[in-house]
């Protein structure tokens, strides 16, 4: 089963971080994702830019509208995902666990729908 493996965090607070801290984070995930590599669970995953480099488009009244920014404000925004392959939910879980983001801010995990 497929699962989206997605990274909320408040990306305020990852823009006051310093050079050292930043370098600390990435390296974190770098070794999280080479734990997902090893154990055949990795399909991907990509950090995402910040909320503030977004672009929204809506539909309304037959036209559709772009803006800058996120569709919504929210105190965590979405910053990056990996995609999962595992065998079950709870292998899931045990991979989102050991996602550095939890240290600081939320992950969700979804399944992937195969409509194929």
């Amino acid at each position: 089963m497929k699962y989206m493996l997605l990274i909320y965090g408040d990306q305020s607070l990852e823009a006051q971080a310093t050079p050292a801290e930043r370098d600390a984070v990435l390296q974190d995930y770098f070794t999280y994702s080479a734990e997902l590599r090893r154990r055949g669970m990795s399909l991907g995953g990509e950090e995402l830019g910040p909320v503030w480099t977004a672009t929204t488009l809506r539909s309304r009244n037959g036209q559709v509208h772009v803006t800058d920014g996120p569709f919504a404000e929210s105190k965590e925004q979405l910053g990056g995902y990996f995609i999962l392959e595992c065998a079950s939910l709870d292998d899931a879980i045990d991979a989102a666990k050991l996602c550095p983001a939890l240290k600081s801010s939320a992950v969700e995990l979804r399944p992937i729908v195969d409509n194929g």
